[in-house]
């Protein structure tokens, strides 16, 4: 149990962990399922948190249940108090000399050519004994997975002036870790008229009146963004997030587009399109987002330093 100050109810971490698969899973049924309880048990240990709160954790909604105030303030802490626990078992793990743990990674698609498949291996030759889960996911729902507690590490990305970026109040309460700056460059046909100058920057400008090849949604904005500071909407006339293809689309002169350089690195250069930067030097910026204390988790903390080196200046 876990006293509060004052003369508050305490708390229990079994207690929280059926709060916040409740509200994760959406009914008891679910809940019970998730954790491996009976139903009656979940709704037994609610019962009891009821009891010793004062207040109601969970009320019907029609054939289902949803959380109350009380409860969503719960299931909100749950997350951090799970990784503290974990924090504690990692570090006896320490003391008793063992290494072994488990890291659940999440990262976007680029990432799965090129940095993921480095830092696994990494791992796996300095710390065998760790085991790591890998889900690929945008950056939106790569963070929610680690506020929801579906994964321990996310490696994500962030435009400048990104009015959607999930680092601000999705990430608030979470640690998030700047890794590097990352170049966005041009992909133009081989005999574009641009293609061959001497100088390796392009102004965006010069390419309004050219049809773009469009990614994700994020990439997309970012794209619109970047034009409308040059003074014209790009004319968007193909939309994917495969890669391979957009530079399908570009070798056959179907258009132009503008990758980060992680993307172009995923598929590998081609004879038939030219890389060049732009004028603007236009970035992103890649990150690792964890739970707060995180690094007290010897195993994620492992994963984490080497992310960190990984993603170092050479």
């Amino acid at each position: 149990m876990i006293p509060l100050p004052g003369q508050g109810p305490d708390l229990d971490a079994h207690a929280l962990a059926v709060v916040r698969a409740v509200h994760e899973h959406g009914s008891i049924t679910a809940a019970a399922a998730a954790l491996g309880y009976s139903q009656p048990a979940v709704s037994q240990q609610l019962k009891r948190l009821e009891q010793r709160l004062g207040l109601a954790v969970v009320e019907r909604v029609g054939r289902g249940v949803r959380l109350t105030e009380a409860g969503l303030v719960l299931a909100r802490h749950a997350v951090t108090i799970a990784t503290a626990l974990d924090a504690a078992a990692g570090e006896i793990a320490e003391l008793q000399g063992l290494r072994s743990g488990l890291v659940r990674l999440v990262a976007f698609p680029s990432a799965s050519a090129t940095l993921v498949p480095t830092l696994l291996a990494r791992m796996k030759a300095r710390h065998a004994q760790i085991n790591i889960t890998y889900l690929e996911a945008e950056p939106p729902e790569a963070v929610a997975a680690v506020r929801e507690n579906r994964a321990d590490l996310a490696v994500t990305f962030s435009y400048p002036g990104d009015r959607i970026d999930p680092h601000r109040e999705s990430a608030q309460g979470l640690r998030v870790t700047t890794l590097r700056r990352e170049e966005m460059m041009l992909v133009l046909p081989a005999g574009h008229g641009l293609a061959g100058r001497e100088s390796d920057a392009v102004d965006l400008g010069e390419l309004a009146e050219e049809s773009w090849v469009a990614g994700c949604p994020r990439c997309r904005g970012h794209l619109l963004d970047l034009c409308d500071r040059r003074g014209f909407a790009p004319r968007i006339s193909y939309e994917t997030d495969n890669v391979a293809a957009v530079f399908g689309l570009v070798e056959a002169g179907i258009g132009v587009a503008l990758l980060p350089a992680l993307a172009i690195e995923s598929v590998g250069l081609r004879a038939g399109v030219v890389i060049r930067a732009t004028s603007g030097r236009d970035h992103r910026t890649l990150h690792a987002v964890t739970a707060a204390g995180a690094e007290r988790v010897p195993a994620l903390a492992a994963a984490l330093r080497a992310l960190v080196a990984l993603s170092a200046p050479e």
